[in-house]
This record gives C-alpha cells, structure tokens and sequence, in this order.
C-alpha cells in the first residue's frame, strides 16, 4: 500500500466563534472538531466548564504520552510519504490502495471537522482508523469514527465506495472494533451531531455523567457544581 501524503486547501470562509472556544464558524455555520463528540460522550458538562466558560486546565500525563506516540506515528510515516492533493489521492486509489494519517476532513453542511487518524483508500473500499491506548470500545469512541466517516462521505463527489470505521490499539496494531458505515449508522450520528448543535446553541441542557468514577478522575472536577 503506498504511503500519500494528503494535503487540504479549502477555500472556505471561516471565522472565529466570538462566545466558544474552539467553534468556528464555517460558510455562516457553527464548526465543532470532530473531538467534542469523544468528550460530549465522557461528561456534556465538561464540554460546557471547557468551551463556554473558557476554563482551561494542563493535560493528564496519558494525553502528553498519546501526544508524543501521534506525533512520532507521524514522523515516520513522513519519511516514506510523497504528497498529494485529496482530490488527486481518491483518483488513484481507484486504481491502486493508498494510506495516509492525520487526513483532514470537514463538513460544512454538518458542522463538523477534525483529523483522521489513518485512512486507508482501496479500490473498492475505504477505512477510516482511530488508535485509542485500550481495547474497550467505548460509545463515545465509535460516535467520534462515526463523524470521521459522515464527514467523509460529504467530502466524496460521485463515489460510492463502501465506507468502513475502525479502532485499533496503538500499542499492538490490534483492530478491536470495526463497522461498516451504512444508512441506520448515518441517521444515528447525525442525531448525536443535531444534539451537541442544540447543546451550544442554548436549546438543550448540559447533562453532566452519572459515572462517579470519571468524576473521580475529572480535569475539570474542581470547577464543577455537581462533583
């Protein structure tokens, strides 16, 4: 499988969210990174103290750790990589299976964006993969593939190639969930999606968890009203 490196050039009218940390507003839309749907599905409330009062807090050892392993991921991967365009990276794999990492994608239409992990682009096929440092498919984990590949597919003009979520162990290199990404998929994240929509627009509350133990091990747990 050839190694490509994808490169975007979006000429999109993107603005800075004046009232959210991190929104952006895209083609006269709020733009969330694909991110929020792993942490909307830890704690929505953390979502709130971090992006809408602007609280900010220094990273957990795991997630400096997660950094670095990414980061030399894509070191190496570089030095075998040649670039190309998205458009021009999907017309060859047509012919040929190509890999890429850390590919950008965005759904102005869904109000959505964010870098995956691993793609891999086959003739018939394409599959997007997320490395997480378990096993444990966690549901907020597959909400946040399943955004990778609803954005994908809005990025794919007149292409109907079957489109495939995974997530792996970083360590081994172990695929531990997989699904294909079909209609009832679909319909399923982009409810989630409507949800965190509603959520910083004022129409729906922040729920907070009810898992003690991740309050437990929470950021933000000085900060908040329910701990």
């Amino acid at each position: 499988m050839e190694n490509k490196l994808i490169t975007n050039i979006n000429n999109l009218d993107i603005k800075k969210h004046p009232k959210i940390k991190g929104m952006q507003i895209i083609e006269g839309k709020n733009n969330f990174p694909i991110s929020w749907l792993n942490k909307q599905g830890y704690c929505e409330y953390q979502l709130y103290l971090e992006h809408l009062k602007g609280i900010e807090v220094g990273k957990t050892n795991a997630m400096k750790r997660g950094t670095e392993i990414h980061e030399k991921l894509e070191e190496n991967f570089k030095q075998t990589a040649t670039e190309t365009t998205f458009d021009e990276a999907i017309k060859i794999s047509k012919e040929k299976p190509i890999l890429s990492r850390e590919v950008f994608v965005i759904s102005p239409k869904y109000g959505i964006r964010g870098y995956i992990d691993e793609i891999q682009i086959k003739p018939k096929e394409i599959i997007i993969i997320d490395d997480k440092p378990g096993t444990t498919p966690y549901d907020s984990m597959i909400n946040q593939v399943r955004a990778y590949c609803l954005c994908l597919k809005e990025m794919l003009i007149e292409d109907n190639r079957i489109i495939k979520g995974a997530l792996r162990q970083r360590d081994t290199g172990n695929i531990f969930w997989n699904e294909t990404f079909d209609e009832n998929v679909e319909k399923s994240i982009k409810f989630l999606i409507k949800r965190i929509e509603g959520l910083f627009e004022g129409t729906k509350p922040f729920i907070p968890t009810k898992n003690k133990n991740k309050c437990k091990s929470c950021r933000y747990q000085s900060y908040c009203k329910y701990y």
